[in-house]
């Protein structure tokens, strides 16, 4: 493994439920980033095939409209299943390329989750992190993960985990993160504040491991005009605005945030700068005081039914 790595965050909105369309995009955006040189490529949440901002889904305490349940199927339809052909694709698309990458994908189970794909050059489809805590009215769609999806993933480029838009707030989930070693740290979300960037660079920082965060750029025409959106319907209005950023691990922005549109970003991370960040920091390390605070993971998938058989 080389100390240096060219990692991409890629800015872009998909084509919100069509899935097919949305893969094509990506597949033409992992190209474009692996002729700048690209290493590692980091996609948004639920690129594929949709983050429904300012969708209610017909949902009042009490009381769920017709037109909502058929928004929900609609979004069903155009999820992933994994495994399945996009998966398959996308690896494909990595090998061909010679990237890693890192996509927000909403994964069709029983439920629908909101998931990060994990992909290398070598191996194809490495695993997935569902989300453990859908935020606010995200609740209503997605289900909530559990702790068996929860991998740093060992590649040629380092030590590749995901933790997905508000999730980063959850303290005791960064610390699992950077208990397993993560070195390049990804955020896919979609979250577009001012604010979001502080809490970029405050987690590399924290954890000593480059931040990659990934925002899509999309304006309300791109959901079409039968879009139930609770705002307004002006076609030309930004709904989410990017705020894409790669951020080192004593918290210099190297590359972002960027507002102004779709955009690829791209920088030299040098993994060397971990070691050197953890010389006085590292909060699992000699930072940590395990005889005062402790902490237990638990990494057992959590189905809701478990089958037992007899032995024959």
């Amino acid at each position: 493994m080389g100390s240096t790595v060219r990692a991409a965050v890629v800015q872009a909105g998909s084509v919100p439920f069509d899935l097919a369309r949305s893969l094509e995009k990506a597949l033409d955006l992992i190209a474009d980033a692996a002729r700048q040189g690209a290493q590692l490529v980091v996609f948004p949440e639920a690129f594929l095939s949709a983050y429904p901002k300012e969708a209610s889904f017909g949902a009042v305490v009490g009381m769920r409209r017709p037109e909502g349940r058929d928004l929900y199927q609609r979004y069903w339809e155009s999820a992933v299943d994994v495994p399945g052909p996009a998966v398959d694709t996308l690896a494909d698309a990595a090998r061909d390329a010679n990237v890693h990458l890192v996509i927000g994908a909403i994964e069709r189970d029983t439920t629908l989750y909101c998931t990060a794909l994990f992909f290398s050059p070598e191996q194809g489809y490495l695993g997935k992190h569902r989300k453990l805590m859908p935020t606010a009215s995200e609740r209503l769609i997605w289900g909530f993960g559990d702790g068996s999806t929860l991998g740093v993933y060992d590649t040629t480029v380092g030590r590749i985990g995901a933790v997905i838009c508000w999730e980063n707030y959850m303290p005791l989930l960064r610390m699992t993160m950077y208990g397993k070693g993560v070195q390049l740290y990804c955020a896919p979300t979609a979250d577009d504040r001012d604010s979001w960037l502080p809490t970029m660079r405050h987690i590399a920082v924290e954890g000593r491991c480059f931040v990659l965060s990934a925002c899509q750029f999309i304006k309300r025409g791109a959901y079409g005009a039968d879009y139930p959106s609770e705002v307004d319907d002006d076609p030309d209005r930004v709904v989410m605005r990017g705020g894409s950023c790669i951020v080192d691990p004593f918290g210099t922005v190297l590359a972002g945030p960027c507002f102004e549109g779709e955009t690829i970003l791209t920088a030299e991370c040098d993994l060397d700068q971990i070691v050197k960040g953890k010389y006085d920091l590292d909060v699992t390390g000699h930072y940590a005081r395990p005889d005062v605070f402790s902490m237990t993971v638990d990494e057992r998938a959590k189905p809701a039914v478990t089958r037992i058989k007899e032995d024959a």
